[in-house]
This record gives structure tokens, C-alpha cells and sequence, in this order.
């Protein structure tokens, strides 16, 4: 039996929902859709904006943000992350995922209450 092309592996689509079934690389994603370049302190700040100060979940988040989050979105070329001027740009493949993006954004008030 042949796999169909959904299911194929590197199925543009699949990886979105990959990649959006997380809210932190959402929130990264939505933020550089709105404006790029971004600095990562503004990615912090619209990651962290409903974390709370307790027991180190801050700090906890953003060093989930700077090992893994941003990490994983740029080798997979949706962003483009430069370390040493802390800029977040759109990356090589921002317009595979962007039509996904624009589809949560436009019906965001039909979506589940944790959104984004």
C-alpha cells in the first residue's frame, strides 16, 4: 500500500501543524507575521505575557524560547534568528506557513480559549 501525500514525510502542511501545535512557537510566529524584524526581546515579552512570576516559570520559559523554540523554527526555516544583533526576521519558508497562520488569525474568535 502507497502512502499518500499527506502523510508523506517533509508534507508542508503536516509540519505547520507540527510546528503550531505548540503556543510559544505560535505566539513567535504570529508576532514576526505582524512585523519582522522583531527583537527578542519583544519575542519574550509576547511569549511570557501570561506566564507568572512564580517558582522561576519565567526564566524557565525563556530558556525554552532560546534552546529550543527559536532553535527549532529557524533550522526549519520559518524564521531567521541572528544570535549576535538578537534579531527574529521572516525566514526562507515564513511563506509556507504563513497562509496557516492567516487562516488562525482571521477566525481567532472561533478558536479554543487558549489561543494563541
Amino acid at each position: 500500500m502507497s502512502k499518500s501525500k499527506t502523510n508523506a514525510p517533509g508534507n508542508p502542511l503536516n509540519e505547520s501543524f507540527e510546528v503550531l501545535s505548540h503556543q510559544y512557537p505560535r505566539r513567535i510566529l504570529m508576532a514576526v507575521a505582524r512585523q519582522s524584524p522583531l527583537n527578542e526581546d519583544d519575542i519574550v515579552s509576547e511569549s511570557v505575557g501570561d506566564v507568572h512570576e512564580k517558582d522561576g516559570a519565567v526564566e524557565t520559559l525563556q530558556l525554552q524560547l532560546y534552546h529550543k523554540h527559536l532553535p527549532k523554527l529557524a533550522e526549519s526555516g520559518f524564521i531567521n534568528w541572528d544570535r549576535n544583533s538578537d534579531t527574529i526576521t521572516r525566514g526562507s519558508r515564513f511563506e509556507k506557513i504563513e497562509p496557516v497562520l492567516r487562516l488562525m488569525h482571521d477566525h481567532q474568535g472561533e478558536l479554543l480559549e487558549d489561543w494563541p
